[in-house]
């Protein structure tokens, strides 16, 4: 068993839990009342620019913990100061140390769309999703059949979210176009074993029409990883290590833009 699975297998638990204090049903009709208009995520992402999804992350399963000190707040606020148009809360308890918390006090702080990171692995964790004030979700292709990523984004659609859907190889590209995604993100990270190799994201990239926003996820570190990607028709990148490494994450986030400071 990979950690990806357990990850999963956890989040089936968490769900389980959940679903015992608070129907599912109870939880749709609540989540109705947070509709929202226009899909900002998605629109967020259409710039002109290669556009930037920052995370808010105090631990991953690679690294362990990566900030000791987490002034979650203040963190998404100097991302938004230094013109980030997403950003990307974990929410995952066990192995990213992340809180629904998290997600709900950013996405009422900022004015900037926030995705909640988490493994989808059942419809109740998009409701949840849209009550907790995100505007799109994770969907990860290797832990999601495609009849589920089809369903789990049409229940988005009714949400007014939008589902970021994760695949790392080109049978799981395949399958991400199969199912409808209008956000593709490619992992550089293979989840079974933590190896990195941001050129899988441009390896990919023939892969998925120019219609689609195409994402990539893991392993940026610097300005020249940014501009490789620019020049390979990347649409955004999600950067978490890195930024939440960063001492001034405001500066780190300007010289990956490749501002002068």
């Amino acid at each position: 068993m990979t950690i990806l699975d357990e990850i999963a297998d956890y989040a089936r638990i968490r769900v389980q839990r959940n679903k015992e204090i608070k129907s599912i049903d109870a939880l749709r009709f609540e989540a109705a009342m947070f509709q929202k208009e226009g899909f900002p995520f998605e629109e967020a992402l259409k710039g002109e620019d290669i556009s930037f999804i920052c995370e808010c992350k105090k631990a991953s399963p690679s690294k362990g913990i990566i900030a000791e000190d987490f002034p979650w707040l203040d963190i998404a606020l100097d991302y938004e100061k230094a013109g980030a148009d997403a950003i990307s809360v974990l929410t995952e308890p066990k192995w990213f140390l992340g809180k629904d918390e998290y997600l709900s006090e950013i996405a009422s702080l900022v004015n900037i769309p926030c995705l909640r990171k988490d493994f989808v692995v059942d419809e109740y964790m998009i409701y949840e999703a849209s009550i907790l004030g995100a505007s799109a979700v994770l969907l990860i292709c290797s832990i999601l059949t495609k009849e589920e990523i089809k369903r789990y984004i049409s229940i988005c659609d009714g949400l007014g979210l939008s589902a970021l859907v994760e695949a790392h190889d080109e049978k799981e590209v395949q399958m991400a176009l199969e199912s409808g995604a209008r956000i593709i993100g490619v992992n550089n990270r293979n989840l079974k074993d933590f190896s990195v190799d941001t050129d899988n994201s441009k390896k990919l990239r023939s892969l998925i029409p120019e219609n689609v926003i195409y994402v990539s996820e893991s392993g940026i570190k610097d300005a020249s990883d940014v501009q490789s990607l620019r020049e390979a028709g990347v649409n955004a990148v999600l950067v978490g290590e890195t930024l939440m490494r960063a001492r001034d994450k405001e500066q780190k986030l300007k010289e990956l833009k490749g501002i002068k400071i």
